[in-house]
């Protein structure tokens, strides 16, 4: 019995490893962010499947591109700042707004009980980003856009914006808690949930996290949730309810990556 239960163990341990070396190829391989690529480029992965190449056909008449993130649990809030970002080179008076809202959040989080010392350095690079990607620019968007594609794809900066947008998230959860206690599953009371689901890199996004983020800095995010749901077209969710989208993003199980609507 104790040498199947060693196997057993083994075993375990093996497919673990393995699936680790699978994450870490796929990792690798993928940038953090791609360059845009058109909408269409999904057919390939679903060729065969008449469902899903049903409703990439459907989404296909709203977008005209998409912008693939890295799977590796930081891809909302990779793909939110990414393209909430990229939509601010276009809008001086809303980047203006956002930038004295980002500036004031650092104290807002120490007064809510964040340790100033371990804000500082990710609330810095925070600053120093959206500073390089202003849409003041003298060169132009053209440039600040490239700038942008650049900082995202250098991991440090990249995933100094991710932990910083995952405090901001955690913030607003710890200010509301008695609302966003309603959404949370299972046994978790707000703060374990806080320090297990949402400030760690690499944990996986869920509607909560959409909800708070784009309250707390004042966001409106379209979501398109590609599926086996029933029908052709994909159905849209936009967070929070009511709100103007200036974010699109496109979720299949467990990823998302962000959506260029169609410019008619």
């Amino acid at each position: 019995m104790e040498s199947f239960e060693n196997n057993d163990g083994n075993r375990d341990e093996l497919i673990i490893q393995q699936q680790r070396e699978i994450e870490k190829e796929i990792s690798d391989s993928t940038p953090l962010v791609s360059e845009q690529l058109p909408l269409t480029c999904l057919r390939a992965e679903y060729d065969g499947d008449d469902i899903f190449t049903a409703k990439i056909q459907e989404l296909a008449k709203k977008y005209q591109f998409i912008r693939r993130t890295r799977p590796d649990g930081n891809c909302f809030f990779r793909a939110f700042a990414y393209s909430y970002l990229e939509y601010l080179i276009t809008d001086n008076s809303a980047y203006q707004a956002f930038k004295k809202l980002a500036e004031a959040s650092k104290e807002r989080l120490v007064q809510l009980g964040f340790p100033s010392f371990t804000l500082e350095d990710f609330h810095d690079t925070f600053m120093e980003v959206i500073t390089r990607v202003s849409p003041d620019n003298p060169e132009g968007s053209a440039k600040v856009q490239t700038e942008l594609h650049k900082i995202f794809n250098e991991q440090g900066y990249s995933d100094y914006v991710v932990v910083y947008l995952r405090l901001i998230t955690s913030g607003k959860l710890q200010e509301d808690a008695d609302f966003y206690q309603n959404f949370i599953e299972g046994d978790f009371s707000i703060e374990e949930f806080r320090h297990q689901e949402v400030e760690p890199m690499y944990k996986e996004s869920d509607h909560i996290h959409i909800i708070a983020l784009c309250t707390a800095i004042g966001v409106g995010v379209r979501v398109e949730y590609l599926d086996r749901g029933e029908g052709s077209q994909v159905k849209a969710h936009d967070f929070p309810e009511g709100t103007e989208p200036t974010v699109y993003l496109i979720y299949r199980p467990g990823h998302y990556d962000i959506l260029y609507p169609n410019r008619n």
